[in-house]
């Protein structure tokens, strides 16, 4: 057995050795990589078979748990690495993970900086393992000092002793792939891979997968899935380097070619639009049961995409690059879908199309007249929304909104729970401003410069709330 009690690369993941039902390990390290792979059998695949690797079953939840293994364990063996020692890594969320998931354990200090697009579960999972993040802006370039690989550059410089683990350009990267990912595949369809579909976030996944098979098995093809804004694919297929655009899929595409990304090993690449990787990854789940994240969403688009182009029968493999446990608040949430204008969603040229959450279909969040006050005010966070329509035998009645709570609730310490306990109906706003759904953009601006939410009716029928958000997010759609 190999270091954390791993079979050695090659070596056939089916023994007994790596079953399921073994013996338990000694550290959750050690369930780092031999991740099954499944067959999608829901999918047209045109004549190719098409199979994933569930890199979500790392312990971490991540592929990157693979090779933060591998940097931490070579920066230790060349002394870059000290008791005590603090790494310092830039990241989209899954490297940190994984790097806090293997260093702290081990007693490291994690910092880690990620871009202000990450998902609220992923910060929220490397602050519970006990890592520090700083946030930065996800919508500058490299050379500005608050992209996120220059300020954690310049972090590590600052702190004593610090290893900077720098994901894009550390050879470590790769080689995990290299030795395991690669070898694993190959066991794991008995020697007959025709093609990888892999994304590039710091090329490591690319170069050691495209290392390894072009050694043992040179009719493998390396087939890059790349978000539309990236500049990789275009610079594939064109051999130009172009503008950067932007995104919304997590931990691939870049605006630049990481040291670690070999494309010279790309035989073919696909430009994916969020939109596509979002519809994707959300048919993965409802038609094979697999819960992944948004990379993986543009991996299978492109990986359908080649297996359809085929005239002859290949077996595909791509991957699930992480867990959809972390994009619940994201891509699998319908309104943030809708907001980012990703969802398929009826258009009718009228004010209908800012009503985020129609009453129409249900999906109205609403209070009764008789709740209490403190009902209204956790519905509100559960929600994220500052103010509540008031519905009482399905008729709007009036408007709660967080001031209206305050100026209720608000007082000496003595008797302050009476009044969170008090009913809705007291502190509402029922003297109500209404705006058809027929009427334009134009009617919204006067409601809100009353500091009132506009309140869409159709007729006689409530039909829905419309904030300023909703109206700034229409308009950056309308592109």
């Amino acid at each position: 057995m190999s270091e954390h009690g791993k079979a050695a690369p090659g070596s056939d993941p089916s023994d007994g050795q790596s079953s399921r039902l073994r013996p338990p390990y000694k550290s959750v390290l050690d369930l780092i990589g031999q991740t099954p792979v499944v067959e999608l059998t829901k999918f047209d695949t045109g004549k190719c078979r098409l199979f994933i690797k569930l890199e979500s079953q790392n312990p971490g939840g991540s592929i990157k748990d693979r090779i933060a293994l591998s940097m931490i364990a070579a920066a230790e063996r060349e002394g870059k690495l000290k008791r005590g020692g603090t790494i310092v890594e830039a990241t989209a969320g899954n490297t940190g993970l994984g790097l806090a998931q293997v260093g702290i354990p081990k007693g490291y200090r994690i910092v880690l900086v990620v871009p202000d697009k990450m998902s609220r579960e992923k910060i929220q999972h490397l602050r519970a393992l006990g890592a520090e993040v700083r946030m930065t802006r996800s919508d500058v370039g490299k050379g500005h000092p608050e992209y996120y690989q220059d300020m954690a550059e310049k972090i590590a410089a600052e702190v004593p002793g610090a290893f900077y683990a720098n994901q894009f350009a550390n050879p470590a990267n790769p080689l995990a792939h290299e030795t395991t990912t690669g070898p694993e595949i190959f066991s794991q369809l008995d020697g007959n891979v025709d093609a990888v579909v892999v994304g590039v976030g710091s090329g490591g996944t690319l170069t050691g997968l495209g290392r390894y098979f072009a050694q043992v098995s040179p009719k493998t093809e390396m087939v890059l899935a790349d978000p539309v804004g990236s500049v990789l694919a275009p610079l594939i297929k064109t051999g130009k380097m172009e503008e950067a655009g932007s995104w919304t899929v997590e931990g691939i595409g870049e605006d630049f070619v990481p040291p670690n990304a070999d494309l010279s090993l790309v035989r073919k690449a696909y430009s994916i639009t969020d939109k596509q990787s979002m519809l994707a990854v959300r048919d993965l789940l409802s038609r094979e049961g697999i819960l992944a994240g948004s990379s993986s969403g543009t991996l299978l688009s492109a990986a359908l995409r080649y297996c359809r182009e085929q005239t002859a029968p290949k077996r595909v493999v791509t991957f699930v690059c992480d867990s959809g446990n972390k994009y619940l608040s994201k891509v699998f949430d319908d309104f943030w879908l809708a907001e980012q204008g990703l969802a398929e969603h009826e258009q009718h040229g009228d004010l209908r199309d800012l009503v985020m959450r129609s009453h129409r279909t249900g999906d109205t969040v609403y209070v009764g007249p008789d709740e209490s006050l403190l009902n209204a005010y956790g519905r509100m966070r559960r929600s994220d929304v500052s103010q509540l329509p008031v519905l009482e035998d399905g008729k709007l009645i009036g408007i709660v909104d967080e001031s209206d709570i305050l100026a209720k609730v608000d007082g000496p310490y003595d008797g302050r729970w009476e009044r969170f306990n008090g009913p809705v109906r007291t502190a509402m706003t029922s003297n109500l401003h209404t705006l058809q759904a027929s009427q334009t953009l134009d009617a919204l601006l006067p409601v809100f410069d009353r500091n009132e939410v506009a309140i869409i009716f159709d007729g006689d029928e409530f039909v829905g709330l419309i904030t300023r958000i909703d109206l700034i997010n229409h308009l950056r759609r309308a592109r």
